[in-house]
């Protein structure tokens, strides 16, 4: 076990935690006595000692199959060769009080794993509070060892693009000395092929995304085809980030990069689908499996994180087409002359079937797609499966969502769900319907 210096070390969580509102870091209500609901789904398996878990991804080393969580307690490493059912814990880099690793990537080539420190880690707020991304060798998963730290001025989300060659960074609200007619904070590039010595960029990108202002990015996403999309206040946007494409915005053919990248599609969600105008996350489907082509359109999925009094307004899981903005549409945008996506179908978890009926919590949060079927957490709603094979009309065919659920992102991994749980630790299920 690996613990860094008791500097970074912290004894309560930070108050508060993501999205436009910045969801306080505390378990919502449940109905008193409430036994929970579960339908279609059978859990197999669970990690209590994962509890404060907010992410997870998966790494092969030969045949020996691992997953790291990450959370407020750092980093735990767990081997899933023997029993995918039984995760064995075999290592962790201890940094208590760290928030918010949502998201957290690896390299599956280098062995590597980024951890995102938001400002309101380790007691900092986002005023003043540091930022910054910790690059851990998991080449032996035993023993995850801190490569290096750099100071980012962005710090809530980090992920890979052009193969992790370089790594993008948004989020969450600006701090203090930053620009005063910002909405939030837009993406830094670090470059970590020297992963001991990343270099951040000085200058921001992905600016003015919210119809002309400049806006908090809240997470990306890279689809099998290599275009990176970001998802914030103002909807989600495309971008190529190698190889040469048509520049929709700036005109020509240009070679694409981490550091100049060139739009490809997207823009600004419909707001009878997402009110709020921030999205959290996004998934692109390229071709037919995956509920990737629907008719001929060009689908992108989002969730909407929003909390507001009850559930009914809650964020949602919105489906756009992204026809009519593959030529610069969503750059084009500003609040006279807004452009948006068309919005396909929608799903909101409040008074669904299964649902606890006196939570106050129903946002949408992370999501993972496999052919037709979605999951998808809603936080103390738990873990849900929707089938999408029509987006107009989504549709929930299983549930999981225990007494204390805090369901925060779920994962397909080799046939079973792993579902990373704040307060659960992570659930492993297995889907019947």
């Amino acid at each position: 076990m690996t613990t860094v210096a008791a500097t970074l070390i912290a004894t309560e969580l930070p108050a508060a935690a993501c999205g436009e509102d910045d969801k306080p870091a505390v378990q919502a209500k449940h109905t008193a006595g409430d036994p929970g609901a579960v339908k279609g789904v059978r859990a197999v398996g669970n990690v209590p000692d994962a509890a404060g878990a907010i992410s997870a991804n998966f790494l092969s080393y030969g045949h020996r199959d691992v997953m790291v969580v990450s959370g407020e307690f750092g980093l735990k490493v767990y081997d899933l060769t023997r029993n995918p059912a039984a995760p064995k814990a075999v290592g962790q880099l201890s940094l208590p009080g760290l928030w918010e690793t949502e998201d957290t990537e690896v390299d599956a080539q280098r062995k590597l794993v980024f951890l995102s420190r938001d400002p309101r880690a380790f007691e900092g707020n986002t005023h003043t509070g540091e930022s910054g991304i910790y690059v851990v060798d998991v080449s032996r998963p035993e023993k995850p060892t801190i490569l290096s730290y750099v100071r980012v001025p962005a710090g809530h989300t980090t992920s890979c693009v052009d193969g992790c060659r370089y790594l993008w960074t948004g989020g969450p609200a600006k701090a203090d000395d930053q620009p005063a007619d910002w909405g939030g904070r837009p993406i830094w590039v670090t470059d970590v092929r020297d992963p001991r010595h990343p270099v951040v960029h000085p200058d921001p990108i992905e600016l003015a995304r919210n119809d002309g202002q400049t806006d908090y990015v809240h997470d990306v996403q890279v689809d099998s085809a290599g275009v990176a999309w970001v998802s914030g206040r103002g909807g989600v946007r495309g971008y190529w980030t190698s190889g040469l494409h048509r520049d929709p915005v700036r005109g020509g053919v240009h070679r694409a990069t981490a550091l100049e990248p060139i739009p490809y599609a997207g823009g600004g969600v419909d707001e009878t689908a997402a009110p709020s105008k921030f999205l959290h996350n996004s998934f692109h489907p390229v071709g037919p499996r995956d509920a990737g082509a629907w008719r001929g359109h060009d689908l992108v999925y989002a969730t909407e994180e929003n909390f507001l009094d009850g559930c009914a307004g809650d964020g949602v899981l919105t489906i756009s087409s992204l026809a009519g903005s593959y030529h610069g549409e969503g750059w084009r945008s500003t609040a006279t002359a807004p452009f948006r996506l068309q919005s396909i179908g929608t799903w909101s978890v409040a008074g669904q079937e299964g649902s606890d009926p006196a939570s106050d919590d129903c946002s949408a949060h992370y999501f993972d797609l496999r052919d037709h079927v979605l999951v998808q957490s809603f936080y103390s709603q738990g873990t849900r499966f929707l089938d999408v094979s029509d987006p107009t009309n989504p549709r929930q065919i299983a549930y999981f969502r225990p007494a204390d659920a805090s369901s925060w992102a779920p994962y397909w991994h080799d046939g079973y769900v792993y579902v990373a749980d704040n307060v659960r630790g992570v659930d492993v299920l297995k889907l019947t319907a």
